[in-house]
């Protein structure tokens, strides 16, 4: 058999968003459904050091597909030599034979799969009404975040923090120019944005501690948080969910390597506080917010189902249109 080898350039241009939610949305719902087996993620770390990688894979009888992603991070040299500090690869196996059917870069997929999520996310949980959204974390998925966002609510403010200098500005002169209607707003302080916003995502790089309370937190906001992806990482104090609607990807993996972790260790919540997972409630198992007045945290790590589906909506797409280099194994 073939496999399907994808470069960066290939997958960019056969992304779409508004496939990307759909294909995302349904891998939450196969997941329900029993139609997936996601194991636990892997972290292999260079001892005392960031650089190292993560391994998120899955299987989806549904779709008919394994499949694998990598991601490397901390590789900070790699910039004098003119590589990026991280690598993103995803696998694609056949279910019925385990032939390996695709190999792409993953950067794309990286980005915008978390980027889907986030959308499905604030889509489902946030009040009818939200119209301000706080960018805690400015990089290249707190743009997909709320690029994708965008596509399925009506933002009027978006307010903004990161933590490097200038990236406040440089946020904001690239989003204004693509969303012209929208009032941005550059905070000194995660705090600043957290009182201002009906929906907050929080995607930065999690190594600063608790950035986020739940005292700045007007009723009814949202919270989607992503960052907190491994243990050691933290982005909303414990205290965001005391008393809050809590739901996760997976409530498995978000006690382990998430938010809801950190929540669990501190003694705030036990796992029968979490509300439930997303695919139950896009399924119509549970419903969402009940009422304009609940705080609702949505705690994801990322699961491999999310790799899987954007990987194989890609895949199909570049088959048809001809994309890509073929090569053997043997």
């Amino acid at each position: 058999m073939k496999t399907l080898l994808l470069s960066n350039e290939d997958v960019g241009k056969v992304v779409d968003l508004d496939e990307i939610y759909e294909a995302v949305k349904n891998g939450y719902i196969s997941l329900y459904n029993g139609n997936v087996v996601q194991p636990e993620i892997l972290h292999i770390y260079e001892p005392n050091t960031k650089k190292g990688f993560d391994y998120k894979c899955c299987l989806d009888l549904e779709a008919g597909y394994y499949s694998m992603k990598s991601s490397s991070g901390g590789f900070e040299d790699n910039v004098k030599i003119g590589q990026l500090p991280g690598f993103n690869l995803v696998f694609l196996f056949d279910a019925k034979t385990s032939a390996c059917s695709c190999i792409m870069e993953g950067n794309y997929i990286r980005n915008l799969r978390t980027a889907a999520g986030a959308a499905i996310a604030n889509n489902t949980f946030a009040k009818k009404d939200a119209s301000s959204y706080f960018a805690f974390g400015t990089g290249r998925i707190g743009k997909a975040s709320l690029r994708a966002t965008m596509r399925v609510r009506d933002i009027k403010d978006v307010y903004c923090f990161g933590w490097l200098e200038g990236e406040n500005d440089a946020f904001i002169a690239e989003m204004s120019k693509e969303y012209p209607d929208v009032t941005f707003h550059s905070c000194a302080t995660p705090e600043e944005g957290a009182r201002n916003a009906d929906i907050i995502v929080c995607v930065t790089l999690a190594r600063k501690g608790p950035a986020i309370k739940k005292e700045w937190l007007k009723p009814g906001t949202h919270i989607t948080e992503i960052g907190t992806d491994s243990p050691g990482k933290q982005e909303l104090d414990v205290s965001c969910f005391d008393g809050t609607k809590i739901i996760n990807d997976s409530i498995e993996m978000a006690s382990l390597y998430g938010d809801t972790h950190n929540a669990i260790e501190a003694g705030v919540i036990t796992k029968d506080n979490i509300y439930g997972e997303i695919g139950e409630i896009l399924a119509g198992a549970k419903p969402g917010r009940t009422n304009d007045e609940e705080i609702t945290v949505y705690d994801t790590v990322g699961l491999g189902v999310q790799d899987l589906a954007m990987g194989v909506a890609v895949y199909k797409k570049a088959l048809k249109e001809g994309l890509g280099t073929e090569f053997e194994f043997i």
